[in-house]
């Protein structure tokens, strides 16, 4: 005992005494983890025994810990889970005075108490029809009182919780399932719930509750290890906040690590990620095991009424004959699992790792955690290069959808992912910040490789798409752009794998550029030839860019919802085309020479007419958006009905000052969020009239409900040209109605010039948090400063937005360098 815990002894009993020493104990820094737990158990157990004796109880009475606190588990912030026991034979009036002067102290304090008074039966009954007390009750311990009592509690609880396992564990199993739905997997939050998300504490316990069973055994390599991380992790949560809290908000992320010693938050995201990935597969595997023994015990009243009783199962031993299916060499399935078949030699087979998780996706079955254990303790390494069939292997692997992703896992959990590809390490469990993405870095990549499998009908080279999939976002282990690093790595382990240097210069160019078609595509002005001819130069051939436009729509797809749309698959798609028709000596068209369409022509006439503006709307599907484009899609079924990609607004109106802050903040006003902006004079036809026109050609999407009438948009922008509608109050207004939300300050914009090699304009771009209005005040900016706006193309992505403004001088002619940097300063401290 501890010079604390006898100061403790030695005071008063009293909540005074207890108090204090607890504080003292919470901020002795050498202590932690679980040394400090168990102190705090120990302390907190001689305060109540002293309480509970304090107060004289009656014979035949016994306060309990429970849960958690059973366990000796307590955090700085947890909850006593207590309960008064007594065998019927006292006074009631003598039970509840009792409680009293246990529960009242524990308020007094402060301290958060789940607390009950039973029997031993009525423990029981509530146990039988409550799951989560009779999950509690396996972990009572007793605190003061009948020691006997307690015992032969739990005896008959853990006896009712055998007997009924094959009922209580189908519902255990049902309770985690629908807590994982509910709270999302722990090791892919941003900001988890340590104990109810899924691989958190609360799964942990749960496969206790399985082991106390006897049914089944979770697998225990580094699950106790595991738990004590996300243990500690809570510990010092709730030292950090002064709260009882399971939620680790990004706010306290920080401070949590440092309370850890530890170098900096994502550290800290990164091993509690890895905790959470330990007991997920744990959980995985115990629950499998459970269902096929459950599986087995209904199926064999079964199989002895087919055998004809006793006579029938002596014939067989009592037991059916295990099946072994041939899957691949070395491989069978047995029981529902992936297994080594008898014959195979794993230490003399270095391709047998990648043969069975081949084989296992393929057929869609689990790979046993034995077989796996057994191939990472003696299997060799495979040689550099590897051969082809391990190649082949590993490209039948990632081909198999989603399948892929438990035998990933559990290739991951023995190591092996690791060994046959040591650059694994630096991106496994790597949290990724930006919440667009639902992934870690690993399981990403896992992700996209799973997307590209069902794409590999478009490309020529399936298996070039798979890895460059599996090895796309490889460099943000690195410093720097993990575009650049990732293609020198992705080289290294494409040569490792064993395809040959055109092939691996294949994969490392996908791999550089993974994202310049998204990025191109939403960023820049496909009409502007140098881009096009900039991604064709940088892509190189027609397979390379077939390859490219698979892995950006699989690398979107895996990302998350709100990184793919219809919109930027057929700005994509666009851009693809162009780029093919270059890269097949096409010549592009000018697009100074492209006459204006019909409607532009007729909308430009009526503008001139009027002196007003006039417009029109148009609503574009994903069949609508490329007209040309007549090439299948393997993706989509016969039946698919055309998904919207936006809304095209045409507007024409007399060439004045002011034109695009205006039609923005309209736009903004009526909720309606701008994805393009072409913006061009138009030159009529003689004897049509004099004077400049100019025609805007947006393209937008409403941010939820139905379009605003076209009347309605051109009077609010009448009203907004001559100056009567105050376009910043009213954004201001809208912005000031909604309460600011907590959480991390945003950085600052960044203006920069782009070094796009455009022949028609000065390419600004502009990096900010996206917010209603800010096209409007990149006009209003972009008007003080006396340039002309010859496109602006929008890209948001969560909460950030990228604003590529195509601009000239007045003239039409592009700005010298000097005159660039000072708009893009100007830009900067305008929206600064």
């Amino acid at each position: 005992m501890t010079s604390l815990e006898v100061n403790a002894q030695n005071e008063d009993s009293g909540p005074g005494g207890y108090a204090a020493a607890r504080l003292l104990l919470l901020h002795e820094k050498e202590r932690s983890g679980p040394p400090r737990r168990t102190a705090l158990a120990r302390l907190t157990d001689d305060w109540l025994a002293g309480l509970f004796a304090a107060a004289a109880p009656p014979r035949g009475t016994a306060l309990v810990a429970v849960g958690g606190y059973g366990r000796s588990e307590l955090s700085p912030r947890s909850d006593l889970d207590l309960l008064l026991l007594h065998d019927g034979t006292a006074d009631k009036a003598a039970i509840a005075a009792l409680a009293d002067r246990i529960w009242y102290p524990v308020w007094d304090l402060g301290l958060a108490l789940d607390h009950s008074v039973r029997t031993p039966a009525e423990a029981r009954a509530t146990a039988a029809d409550d799951l989560k007390v009779h999950l509690g009750l396996l972990d009572a311990r007793p605190l003061a009182g009948d020691a006997g009592l307690v015992a032969a509690l739990r005896t008959t609880v853990l006896a009712d919780w055998r007997n009924q396992a094959p009922r209580r564990l189908p519902e255990l199993d049902a309770l985690c399932r629908e807590r994982a739905e509910r709270m999302g997997e722990l090791q892919f939050l941003l900001e988890p719930d340590l104990k109810e998300a899924r691989g958190g504490l609360r799964d942990a316990q749960a496969l206790r509750a399985v082991a106390a069973s006897w049914l089944a055994d979770a697998p225990r390599e580094g699950l106790d290890r595991a738990r004590r991380r996300l243990l500690d992790t809570r510990d010092a949560l709730h030292l950090a906040t002064g709260r009882a809290t399971d939620r680790l908000a990004l706010q306290e992320q920080d401070a949590v690590a440092a309370e850890l010693g530890l170098l900096d938050a994502d550290t800290l995201l990164r091993e509690v990620y890895e905790a959470a990935r330990t007991i997920s597969y744990a959980t995985d595997v115990t629950w499998r095991e459970v269902n096929r023994v459950l599986k087995a015990r209904s199926a064999r009243p079964r199989l002895r009424s087919l055998l004809g009783g006793r006579s029938g199962a002596g014939r067989t031993g009592g037991k059916p004959p295990i099946e072994r299916t041939p899957l691949a060499e070395g491989v069978v399935e047995m029981d529902g699992e992936v297994v080594l078949a008898r014959t195979a030699r794993p230490e003399r087979d270095p391709v047998l790792p990648l043969r069975a998780a081949a084989a296992a996706a393929q057929s869609g079955l689990p790979l046993s955690p034995h077989a796996v254990r057994r191939l990472a303790a003696t299997a060799p390494p495979l040689p550099v290069p590897w051969p082809a069939e391990a190649r082949e292997e590993l490209v039948t692997l990632l081909g198999a959808g989603e399948a892929t992703v438990p035998v990933w896992e559990a290739l991951e959990a023995e190591g092996i992912v690791t060994r046959l590809l040591p650059d694994w390490e630096r991106v496994r469990c790597r949290p990724q910040r930006n919440p667009v993405h639902t992934w870690t870095v690993d399981r990403h990549l896992v992700e996209t490789a799973v997307r590209a499998a069902s794409l590999t009908r478009r490309v020529g080279r399936p298996d070039l798409l798979l890895v460059a999939a599996l090895l796309h976002d490889i460099g943000k282990g690195w410093p720097g752009d993990h575009s650049v690093a990732g293609e020198t790595i992705a080289r290294d382990l494409a040569a490792r794998v064993g395809f040959d240097r055109t092939d691996t210069a294949t994969v490392a160019t996908a791999v550089r550029h993974h994202l310049l078609l998204v990025e191109t595509a939403t960023r820049r002005d496909l009409d502007d030839p140098a881009t096009v001819e900039s991604v064709a130069a940088a892509v190189g051939t027609l397979g390379t860019l077939e390859l490219l436009h698979a892995l950006t729509e699989a690398d979107a797809l895996a990302t998350g919802p709100a990184a793919w749309s219809s919109w930027r698959a057929s700005l994509v798609a666009d851009l693809v085309k162009r780029v093919a028709g270059v890269l097949a000596g096409e010549p592009l068209p000018d697009p100074e020479a492209a006459a204006p369409s019909a409607e532009q022509e007729r909308l430009a006439i009526e503008a001139l007419r009027t002196g007003e503006p006039v417009l029109a709307l148009h609503t574009r599907d994903e069949h609508t958006a490329d007209p040309d484009d007549s090439a299948p899609d393997d993706s989509a079924s016969d039946e698919a009905v055309p998904e919207p990609v936006g809304v095209e607004l045409v507007i024409a109106l007399p060439d004045q000052p002011g034109v695009l802050p205006a039609v923005a903040g309209v736009l903004a006003l009526h909720r309606l969020t701008v994805r393009a902006a072409d913006l061009r004079a138009v030159d009529l036809p003689t004897g049509l009239g004099s004077g400049s026109v100019l025609v805007l050609d947006w393209r937008v999407a409403a941010e939820y409900g139905s379009l605003p009438e076209a009347a309605r948009l051109r009077a609010d922008l009448v009203r907004a040209l001559d100056g009567s509608l105050d376009i910043p109050a009213r954004l201001a207004e809208r912005e000031a109605a909604y309460p600011r939300r907590r959480g991390l300050t945003a950085p600052p914009p960044r203006v920069t010039v782009a070094a796009a090699d455009s022949r028609l304009a000065t390419v600004i771009e502009v990096r900010a948090q996206d917010a209603p209005g800010l096209l409007h005040r990149i006009g209003r900016a972009l008007e003080g400063a006396a340039v002309r706006v010859r496109s602006a193309h929008v890209s948001t992505l969560g909460a950030n937005a990228v604003d590529t403004l195509y601009v000239t001088r007045p003239d039409g002619s592009l700005l010298p360098p000097e005159e660039a940097v000072d708009l893009a300063r100007t830009l900067e401290a305008a929206l600064g």
